[in-house]
């Protein structure tokens, strides 16, 4: 049996419907991480589907469970051989809100509908559709090759949408368990629909809130206008210090030295698109003489997400008393995560703005993380990508949202390889989530592709040091 076989059974498999029926029944599970009534749900998510499909290819699973979790992770098995390179999975079955009447007409989250080749549906983009077609894939080859040829492991988690929690602490405290010489993973969105894409890691996001407390009330214009201070004004003007005015970050401590070499390097022929139905790129936004791939992938950026003072729905003529700002930073390797609110405080203090008070807006966030594009792993998935597809693989240092992606880097010390079925112009957390058939069919012959030469015995050479050690 060969590689094209597989591939071609992984296909055939797709165009029968038995994909969309198997995607069909995970979508329906209303998996809401954000909605505390679902915490049935998330746990039925795995021990309803993600069990039964992991022992049906001769995996062992077992429920692991931590305080601050709402459902537990599930940690699935299949061990063949200890010489053989291992491969850690990892996918989330949690997803946004619903969002049911925003939807369009005759369109449902919880249920899975081919509009003219596009299917709609919440998770068929994040992560549902994503790790099921990392699972089909390993089926794929199982069927075909009657082994996997290396040793799997896989990690769900339900909670990836809220933040997490306790994926950090799990994997510290089963790290013998988690072991593995690679992660290969699949989430985010491609580079551009139709490119084959790796990505190596994740920017870093920092939420916080800029306040003015000025005085308890608002007082009349006409009276105290040029007597008092107006906190919307001082607040405008604190946020003017922060970047220039086409978002160039004047916070030294928020940008890195430099770009490394081989992150230029993979950026190079890599361009940035959100297709037809995405916004204009404007290059005099952003940091000067940097290529857009680098402003995302390469660079930090800066963000006021909300800004309120007074009641913007009904305005008086009265100052108002408060002035309120939520803001964002993502940042890359370099960026010393836990000096950036503190550069923050030094930053507004040196500019006259003491009355400022800053407050991180979430408990915890994704560190910024990546593994070197010049590490062999990272070559061997690009080519094996690109056998299957005959297209040029792009590869990126680091997508520019937010994934865990350093917890297994920095935990479980992994090199790390996500390879992406989605595309930015899905419509992830938003309504009408939805993906391109034809996409989400060639990432299944793609995940075939890569797990069949991970079994094939032409993967880096690899340290072993109890690497399957459970």
């Amino acid at each position: 049996m060969t590689r094209d076989q597989a591939i071609a059974r992984a296909h055939e498999s797709f165009d029968s419907g038995d994909f969309f029926a198997t995607i069909s029944r995970r979508v329906a599970i209303p998996t809401e991480s954000q909605n505390p009534d679902r915490a049935d749900v998330l746990k039925h998510y795995l021990t309803g589907e993600m069990v039964p499909a992991f022992e049906a290819m001769g995996f062992t699973c077992q429920l692991i469970h931590h305080p601050k979790a709402r459902a537990p992770f599930l940690f699935a098995e299949r061990i063949e051989d200890s010489a053989l390179p291992t491969v850690l999975g990892y996918g989330h079955g949690d997803v946004i809100r619903g969002l049911e009447p925003e939807w369009k007409p005759n369109l449902s989250p919880w249920t899975l509908t081919d509009v003219d080749g596009v299917w709609f549906g919440r998770g068929i983009a994040d992560n549902k559709g994503q790790h099921t077609i990392n699972m089909e894939a390993v089926k794929h080859v199982l069927a075909t090759r009657g082994r996997l040829g290396f040793n799997a492991k896989y990690l769900i988690e339900m909670g990836e949408e809220t933040g997490s929690p306790g994926l950090r602490e799990v994997c510290e405290d089963y790290r013998a368990l988690l072991a593995a010489d690679l992660l290969v993973a699949s989430d985010g969105p491609r580079l551009q629909p139709e490119r084959p894409t790796v990505f190596l890691g994740s920017r870093g996001g920092a939420n916080f809130d800029l306040t003015i407390e000025a005085r308890v009330g608002g007082h009349h214009s006409g009276n105290w206008g040029g007597l008092i201070s107006n906190p919307g004004i001082q607040l405008a003007h604190a946020l003017a210090t922060i970047t220039s005015p086409t978002g160039q970050i004047k916070i030294k401590e928020w940008t890195p030295e430099a770009i490394p070499a081989s992150v230029r390097r993979a950026l190079a022929d890599c361009e940035v698109s959100g297709g037809d139905d995405g916004p204009v790129i404007e290059p005099t936004w952003g940091e000067p003489e940097l290529s857009p791939a680098e402003q995302v992938y390469g660079w930090c950026s800066f963000e006021v997400l909300a800004f309120k003072t007074g009641n913007p729905d009904t305005p008086v003529n009265a100052i108002p008393p408060r002035a309120w700002a939520r803001c964002q930073l993502r940042f890359v390797v370099g960026i010393d995560p836990h000096d950036i609110l503190p550069a923050l405080e030094r930053h507004l203090a040196k500019h006259g703005f003491d009355m400022v008070k800053v407050t991180n807006a979430r408990e915890s966030f994704f560190n910024a993380s990546r593994t070197d594009p010049d590490n062999p792993w990272v070559q061997w998935a690009a080519k094996s990508l690109s056998d299957t597809t005959q297209k040029k693989t792009a590869i990126l240092p680091n997508i520019g949202g937010g994934l865990p992606n350093d917890i297994f880097m920095e935990v479980l010390d992994l090199p790390t390889v996500w390879i992406p079925h989605s595309f930015a112009g899905c419509s992830q957390h938003a309504p009408n989530e939805h993906l391109p058939s034809e996409l989400l069919r060639e990432g299944l012959g793609i995940m075939t592709g890569l797990y069949w030469d991970l079994g094939s015995g032409n993967t880096p050479s690899v340290v072993r040091d109890d690497k399957i050690a459970g």
